[in-house]
């Protein structure tokens, strides 16, 4: 199908005060699914009309399959696009919505026939030719949208918060369909969401966005266990990682004291550690990687750790328990325990965080140190 090279790309609309998009430099691969993330206003949706034409580029260069597109329109980049709100013409059938690009093309009828018709076949829509999109679910017509762009056989898709329209349960259904799409198609997609689970659940590679700057460029996985910075730990995962201020101490061995909590740092971390003793630092943890010493006596954790129960939310096969530390009422944290496991409010239990996952970020730049 198509790469796609974002290269010192820019974006500055007339009269802000800075950039939209600041310098983004992306390489995306043929065949790769990509989705853009990050909360509102981080500008994901101007890059993804920036690589479609619908805005223009300040400054930088962007090339499909290698070739320049900064002075090139739309319809002639050879992308389409699905829209967050579909945008089918209220007035047509399923089939005419669909064909509407070929028809502009004179594209034979025949040929229109056939390709509707497999695109059709292919989302389970061919019941639903001779409908309106009156006449349909929030789904059914977000397949409708994306049969249109499917019947153009176009280098790219680009998909702009597709499924935000849709209830949770649909939404889940829809992600599966769009990955299982992308298989079939073999395409190159540039998907933009603000749903964090989305992006890692549907994601090839993911492309954390925050104020305009890309802030990671990795596989779901990397930038769930090697965050660049503490912006990017926080965003990915759910609940988020917590974090805790403090200081990097030397006693008889480096040591990690906040106002609540002290820990000697595990010997494998110092190293790293070292050149902050005396600064100030945050110390990041997962509520996946925090465990009641209680029940769990097989991991290598930190040291002891004393909390106070807040509130427990018991979700089905998990429960997500929010705490505090003893000492320290002001900030609250989470970790995630088996639903096996019950906690009464006001509980003080022990808990240690495993230590192969203890991570830490520079207070100042907010990037990680380890």
């Amino acid at each position: 199908m198509a790469t796609i090279a974002v290269k010192d790309l820019e974006k500055v609309f007339p009269g802000a005060e800075s950039a939209t998009i600041k310098n983004a430099n992306l390489n995306i691969k043929d065949k790769e699914f990509i989705v853009l993330v990050g909360p509102s206003g981080c500008g994901k949706s101007t890059l993804l009309r920036m690589i479609a034409g619908l805005e223009e580029i300040s400054d930088g260069e962007l090339q499909i399959n290698g070739e320049r597109m900064n002075e090139l329109s739309p319809k002639d980049r050879d992308i389409a696009m699905v829209f967050q709100n579909y945008a089918l013409y209220p007035h047509m059938t399923v089939f005419d919505n669909m064909a509407f690009g070929l028809k502009l093309r004179k594209t034979p009828k025949d040929e229109i026939k056939q390709k509707v018709e497999h695109a059709a076949k292919v989302l389970g829509i061919t019941h639903l030719l001779d409908r309106r999109p009156k006449d349909m679910s929030g789904g059914q017509r977000q397949r409708v949208a994306i049969g249109r762009s499917i019947v153009r056989n176009p280098k790219v898709f680009l998909f702009d918060e597709p499924l935000s329209n849709l209830d949770a349960k649909l939404r889940v259904q829809m992600r599966a369909e769009i990955k299982k799409l992308h298989r079939q198609l073999d395409a190159t997609i540039v998907y933009v969401t603000h749903d964090q689970i989305e992006a890692m659940t549907m994601g090839d590679r993911i492309v954390v966005l925050k104020d305009g700057i890309v802030q990671q460029f990795d596989t779901p996985m990397n930038l769930f266990n090697n965050p660049q910075n503490k912006f990017v730990a926080g965003f990915i995962g759910s609940p988020s990682m917590n974090f805790l201020p403090g200081k990097v101490i030397q006693k008889e061995e480096a040591t990690f004291k906040s106002k609540s909590l002290e820990f000697a740092i595990p010997k494998d971390l110092r190293p790293g550690l070292k050149p902050y003793i005396g600064k100030e630092v945050f110390f990041g943890f997962r509520p996946e990687y925090i465990y009641d010493k209680q029940f769990e006596k097989s991991k290598r954790l930190s040291e002891n750790m004393e909390i106070v129960v807040d509130s427990v939310e018991p979700i089905g096969s998990e429960t997500f328990v929010y705490f505090h530390f003893i000492g320290n009422p002001e900030h609250s944290f989470c970790f995630r325990s088996d639903s096996q496991f019950s906690y009464g409010i006001g509980s003080e239990i022990c808990i240690g965080v495993d230590i192969e996952r203890l991570r830490f970020f520079d207070k100042e730049t907010e990037k990680r140190i380890m």
